[in-house]
């Protein structure tokens, strides 16, 4: 697999941001990672697997993680977030004159892939987001919620540990132990990150029947890390959106069991959605 850097900065923040190109391109796809972890992390089975369906992959670190540079856990604002974002798309778009872009964002990814969608005009064939993180499916101690958010109006910029659990991704051990030595991950977050995070899910939720792009859905009923019943709200308050539950599954479904079936699902319905696209030009 021939992966080729970007070059890339965001308000002076330089940013890690690469791509990769099958033999025949149908189409270009953005994927957008979860909060603490990275893109390298889909470069093992979920990169692969889209380049099967003649997809170019595009993806970055987010600000404060991976690669990318800026304060661990912390940037600027969430408009930043997507702003970012937009100039990926644009990236892609400019790479592949002409031909049909998609978006997959995984928990805080899928967040962002779903309010980029809502905020922001665009031409987009498709949209994935697997355990978008609209809601915690735990609910944070009282204490850390009252320091943070007085943090958010002193100090936005000083980070905290985020509680996530690395034993509720997967329930592959072998996918846990990966993701606690992996030295690019990190379980720091300041204020100006959670909590505009936190809202822009709860607004997506609110504002769902004003998606206007086709988009696929999908969670694990047993994600003790993201709320799939958030996910199931948003799904009823839309008319474009198709969920698939994956009874039982983690958090990262692409590295879950039945990893397979999920990332199938995806491709086939990119499949379909690039045979569609063409059938109408």
């Amino acid at each position: 697999m021939d992966v080729r850097t970007l070059d890339l900065q965001y308000r002076n923040i330089p940013i890690n941001a690469w791509y990769a190109r099958p033999q025949i391109v149908r189409g270009a796809i953005v994927l957008v990672h979860g909060f603490g972890e990275h893109s390298g992390r889909y470069l093992d089975v979920v990169t692969p697997r889209l380049l099967e369906e003649n997809l170019a992959v595009f993806s970055y670190d987010n600000i404060g993680h991976g690669k990318s540079g800026g304060k661990r856990g912390h940037c600027p604002s969430y408009s930043a977030l997507l702003e970012l974002l937009d100039n990926i798309i644009a990236k892609a778009k400019l790479l592949n004159p002409n031909k049909p872009i998609f978006l997959y964002g995984h928990s805080m990814g899928g967040n962002l892939v779903l309010n980029y969608n809502l905020r922001i005009k665009s031409d987009l064939a498709g949209i994935i987001a697997t355990s978008p993180y609209l809601k915690l499916a735990f609910q944070p101690p009282k204490w850390k919620m009252i320091v943070g958010k007085l943090m958010l109006k002193i100090f936005p910029s000083i980070t905290m540990t985020s509680g996530l659990n690395p034993q509720h991704i997967s329930r592959i051990d072998q996918e846990v132990e990966k993701y606690i030595a992996d030295p690019l991950v990190h379980d720091r977050v300041s204020p100006i990150y959670s909590f505009p995070i936190m809202e822009a899910g709860e607004w997506a939720i609110q504002n769902a029947n004003k998606l206007n792009t086709k988009t696929l859905l999908l969670h694990g009923t047993g994600d003790k890390i993201i709320d799939y019943r958030a996910t199931e709200k948003l799904h009823k308050n839309s008319k474009v959106t198709d969920l698939q539950l994956i009874e039982g599954g983690y958090h990262e479904l692409h590295k879950d069991v039945g990893s397979k079936n999920t990332l199938d699902i995806i491709g086939i319905w990119l499949r379909n959605s690039l045979d569609l696209f063409y059938s109408q030009k």
